[in-house]
């Protein structure tokens, strides 16, 4: 068995979506797909002869809208998300520790909140999927939806930056063209946490300044519902 994988993204919002999928079961499971691009993700999906059985959002995003409910109604397929998230839609829970399999494929749970406070990462194979928490050489921001820096040290700390050097790290985002970075390299070179005490990074978060995100008024309601609008 083989853990399949290819890496997409949305130029509009620079975000990454992965389709990862078992080589013996055909099984597959989509990690923050975004709406408009459910067309191309469909697509891929059929071109390695896969069947979606999930999407797993590693947080409630505000830059742009899930495909998540869309590839529910297409597929059939169903949403994971944190044992505590503010989703009103049907979706498998899960929290730190928990296990899930696609196909033979093995998905481990770690709760890394602090950009939001029901962040995921999942850890597949020789790699993590980090959602905004850890990106490459910098971080998620922490000064809104529920965020928090001191939290969001502590899970990165205690959850992705004990993890093996040689995982490699693929995060929601990146606005630079990068793809992936490894874990040994964010403990030692991200700009923003390695090297830093746990007060220090607090400040800086807090002084960051940063506009909001451009579709927050509409992707923070749509992603409550998993990519649908609350019915008004």
């Amino acid at each position: 068995m083989a853990l399949l994988f290819e890496q997409l993204f949305d130029p509009e919002s620079s975000t990454y979506t992965y389709l990862v999928g078992c080589s013996a079961t055909r099984l597959a499971a989509l990690i923050d797909p975004v709406l408009e691009q459910v067309e191309r993700d469909l697509a891929r999906v059929a071109a390695h002869g896969l069947t979606l059985v999930y999407t797993l959002e590693t947080h409630i995003h505000a830059d742009h809208v899930t495909g998540g409910s869309e590839l529910t109604a297409r597929t059939g397929c169903k949403p994971v998300v944190h044992l505590h998230s503010a989703v009103t839609c049907e979706a498998v829970r899960v929290a730190q520790g928990d296990r899930f399999l696609i196909g033979e494929v093995a998905v481990d749970v770690r709760e890394t909140p602090g950009h939001t406070p029901e962040s995921l990462s999942f850890v597949i194979g020789d790699r993590v999927f980090t959602g905004d928490a850890l990106l490459i050489g910098t971080c998620g921001r922490t000064d809104f939806q529920g965020g928090d820096p001191g939290t969001l040290f502590d899970a990165v700390y205690a959850q992705l930056f004990t993890l093996p050097d040689e995982l490699l790290v693929y995060p929601a985002h990146d606005y630079q063209g990068r793809t992936h970075s490894t874990v040994g390299e964010e403990r030692r070179a991200n700009k923003r946490l390695a090297n830093r005490a746990r007060a220090e990074f607090i400040e800086l978060m807090n002084g960051l300044g940063l506009p909001p995100p451009k579709k927050i008024d509409v992707a923070l309601p749509a992603n409550l519902g998993c990519g649908r609008p609350p019915q008004s």
